[in-house]
């Protein structure tokens, strides 16, 4: 069972995981994050992130190092890693790898309310995710093939992998949803149309081998 945290933002343990490299002060972290494609995996905010890094030195997981001042530019306060949140780092991360989480993706939540359109709408927006998804998987590709051309390694790519392997899950996915949708046999689009109060355009009886004639 996972264990309740005190901080349980997801921008925190990346704040935790890079001050293992070197003290930083919040732009820094920031411009740390973006650099390395983290806001791909985690939605943050200048002001989400000087929140979380309250919320850590509050807890006790960072400890403010200095307060320096280049120029013109405000005050920054350099934060470096405690040994609490060292240890929390690495209890945070042995819970995430090990124990599946029950997620609420908004996707599964449509899915289950997709009875609400007539099938004469699901079927065309089906479709049109069905083609966001390949532009998402190619974008995808491109990113790994540059980093692997630029000798990154490939341990460090390893979200990129798994976001384009459930890319390419959901896309079989949603091709079979569809093919369920409109294929005459399973008789769902008749009985989904009627409910909306729709009638489908008359159909072909499929010949011996199955085929539409």
């Amino acid at each position: 069972m996972a264990t309740k945290r005190k901080v349980s933002n997801l921008l925190a343990l990346a704040v935790l995981s890079y001050l293992t490299q070197r003290a930083m002060h919040p732009y820094e972290l920031s411009r740390t994050l973006r650099d390395n494609g983290d806001d791909r995996s985690i939605k943050f905010n200048h002001g989400s992130l000087y929140m979380v890094v309250q919320q850590l030195e509050k807890a006790g997981y960072i400890a403010a190092q200095e307060t320096n001042r280049e120029g013109q530019r405000p005050e920054r306060t350099v934060y470096a890693l405690t040994d609490a949140g060292r240890h929390e780092l690495r209890e945070w991360l042995r819970d995430l790898l090990g124990e599946p989480e029950h997620e609420y993706p908004s996707f599964v939540a449509a899915l289950s309310l997709i009875g609400a359109l007539p099938p004469s709408q699901a079927v065309p927006l089906l479709r049109h995710r069905l083609q966001r998804l390949a532009e998402r998987a190619a974008e995808t590709r491109r990113l790994i093939d540059t980093a692997l051309a630029q000798d990154v390694p490939e341990l460090f790519l390893i979200e990129e992998q798994y976001r384009l392997t459930m890319n390419n899950a959901e896309s079989s996915y949603v091709t079979s949803l569809i093919e369920k949708i409109t294929d005459p046999r399973t008789g769902w689009a008749p009985m989904w149309a009627e409910f909306h109060g729709e009638t489908l355009p008359a159909q072909a009886p499929p010949d011996a081998e199955g085929q539409q004639t």
